[in-house]
């Protein structure tokens, strides 16, 4: 015997549903079909985690349908075959290459959501065209993370130090990028002001660089300089505190909401 959705009195018009076996009066129907065509609100919640690389994969099919759309109008006719017989741009190649690494750290990190730690990706920074690449969430505090997909081996080069003020650089192969120490203090300097007293830790991720097998991992002026393997155990290892990891979560995510 058919079901029956809504209350109705004797004689009032309704309709029958066979794919649910229920009677519905025509109000009440068109009340729900009007709800049915209603588009899903969009989820405005500042929560959501981002998706790892994102803005950096967006400049760089920004940059590459720029790069051939100049080859096209340089070469007319023949531009297809110019663009596909030129390669691409450094300027633009690194794009491609820096979100290759955001997405491959992301990946790493997110495998790490299950073990009471919250992950973050992609993140805007307020007033700034900047973004934090990945921010992790642990119950002992919370983690800026920089992810760089360079060549050459990080290390750290310590001069001076008796007669002369000692002075740190990162180097990554023969190349000093002390400058990149400068961008996660800023990035976590930012994270501190929202969240207080909590403990805010910055880390220099090296996606597929040339560490050494034994070893390799260092500090420098606060900042972690290691590769994901080893981020996401030292990420694991820090169950002890007692920050709330879902709450934080919410309060970092509408400081810094997806880029």
């Amino acid at each position: 015997m058919p079901g029956v959705r809504c209350p109705s009195s004797p004689g009032t018009k309704a309709i029958y549903e066979t794919e649910t076996r229920t009677v519905r009066c025509l109000e009440c129907a068109s009340k729900a079909k009007s709800a049915d065509l209603e588009p899903p609100a969009e989820d405005s919640s500042p929560a959501e985690s981002g998706v790892a690389g994102s803005s950096a994969r967006r400049e760089y099919e920004r940059r590459k349908a720029k790069d051939e759309e100049r080859l096209r109008e340089k070469w007319g006719r023949l531009g297809g075959l110019a663009v596909a017989l030129s390669d691409e741009r450094q300027s633009t190649k690194a794009w491609d290459r820096g979100a290759v690494g955001e997405e491959l750290l992301g990946t790493r990190l997110d495998s790490l959501a299950t073990n009471g730690i919250a992950v973050l990706h992609d993140r805007r920074t307020p007033g700034s065209k900047a973004n934090i690449d990945h921010i992790a969430i642990t119950p002992g505090g919370i983690w800026v993370i920089d992810a760089k997909r360079y060549e050459g081996r990080p290390e750290l080069k310590i001069e001076g130090g008796i007669l002369r003020p000692r002075v740190e650089k990162l180097l990554v192969g023969r190349r000093d990028c002390s400058k990149l120490l400068d961008g996660v203090l800023k990035q976590v300097g930012l994270v501190r002001e929202l969240v207080g007293e909590v403990p805010v830790t910055g880390a220099l991720c090296f996606v597929e660089a040339d560490w050494p097998l034994i070893g390799g991992a260092f500090a420098t002026r606060g900042i972690h300089v290691l590769w994901p393997k080893r981020l996401a155990k030292v990420l694991a290892e820090e169950t002890a505190g007692n920050v709330d990891v879902a709450a934080m979560r919410e309060s970092v995510a509408s400081r810094f909401k997806s880029a």
